[in-house]
């Protein structure tokens, strides 16, 4: 069998754009945008790993409005600077023919309120308990009010006409009452931009900020994904949801833990193209997408150490080693000078 044999290397139609090859680059926040605002590096950085035609690479988290913020080195989207910084990255993607989609964000409690604080910005969330899973005495966040909600589903809209103005492809008590808010963001992105362009990314069995491990995530993003699905169904179906397996998930001390949980009951609800990330290697990506025909594998940290990551599995090539203690480090070592293969570079 050769790699054209191989679902993994062939195309797939993902909203209105069509990409090359089911595997795509995970989001990941690498807090080099001092100010919010991308540097020179982030044209380079991109446009490295976009060096197979037709891959989909997905940004990483970029907030949709000052208020929404509280990391000061991650990226925003919501001024005219950000936007033509951010234009710069897109045409460096395009000119290697593959595709950027903008993963939007608002961290609420996750926030660093000293942080939030020096912009003089208040410290809000969904609720007012405080995100104690790395702080036994953290602050108590204030509850957003009905108003507060309204402004940012209007911030997550013109984010996403920001992100398209930039030249991205896309970006990103009950039950019912939990998934409100997202849905009514994913309506109005939707309605302003086409759900086409649009994309959801859900973290079931993620465990962070607190999160009650004793209680399963299923009825609850079941139900997220069943209205989801509904829109589609309607003819507004995003390009894509995209889903953190849980084949390795983290303690609080960040290490990894082996788990047996599953997101097959995504599948099982929603038809159209699912982006799966955590865990995978070239092998369990291939017996994915053989298994799976809309199936897209994102990988992590094997990107960040190999820009050409697609090429290596077509030619069976060892992988660079990361460098974990540079993920989150600003400047260019851990970032785009980690080697090609065959000492190939593309410069932008």
């Amino acid at each position: 069998m050769t790699v054209t044999d191989i679902n993994l290397f062939k195309p797939l139609k993902v909203g209105d754009i069509e990409v090359k090859t089911r595997v795509a680059m995970a989001p990941l926040t690498r807090f080099r945008a001092p100010n919010h605002l991308v540097t020179d590096l982030q044209p380079t950085y991109y446009s490295q790993r976009g060096l197979s035609p037709g891959t989909l690479l997905i940004s990483e988290a970029t907030f949709i409005s000052e208020a929404a913020s509280g990391y000061d080195s991650a990226p925003g989207i919501y001024n005219e600077e950000q936007v033509k910084a951010w234009s710069k990255v897109t045409d460096a993607i395009h000119a290697k023919e593959s595709f950027l989609f903008i993963q939007l964000w608002a961290l609420g409690r996750s926030a660093i309120k000293a942080d939030l604080d020096k912009r003089g910005l208040p410290y809000v969330s969904a609720s007012d308990i405080a995100d104690s899973s790395m702080n036994p005495n953290a602050p108590k966040p204030t509850p957003l009010t009905k108003e507060d909600i309204k402004q940012y589903i209007k911030d997550y809209v013109q984010a996403a006409k920001n992100a398209i103005a930039a030249g991205a492809d896309g970006y990103g008590g009950s039950i019912e009452n939990r998934a409100r808010f997202s849905l009514e963001i994913v309506d109005a992105v939707s309605e302003a931009i086409g759900a086409n362009k649009v994309a959801i990314r859900l973290s079931p069995w993620g465990r962070f900020g607190s999160v009650d491990p004793d209680v399963s995530p299923i009825p609850q993003f079941s139900y997220v994904i069943t209205e989801l699905e509904k829109r589609a169904l309607e003819g507004k179906q995003l390009a894509y949801i995209s889903l953190v397996d849980p084949h390795i998930t983290m303690d609080i001390q960040m290490n990894e833990i082996e788990t047996q949980d599953s997101n097959d009951f995504a599948r099982q609800i929603w038809t159209g193209v699912i982006v799966k990330a955590s865990g995978f290697n070239y092998e369990s990506a291939k017996d994915d997408t053989e298994k799976d025909d809309k199936v897209i594998i994102a990988f992590g940290r094997h990107f960040i150490a190999n820009p050409d990551l697609i090429e290596r599995f077509k030619q069976n090539v060892p992988l660079n080693k990361y460098d974990r203690t540079t993920f989150y480090t600003p400047g260019p070592k851990g970032y785009t000078d980690y080697p090609f293969a065959n000492e190939v570079k593309t410069e932008v």
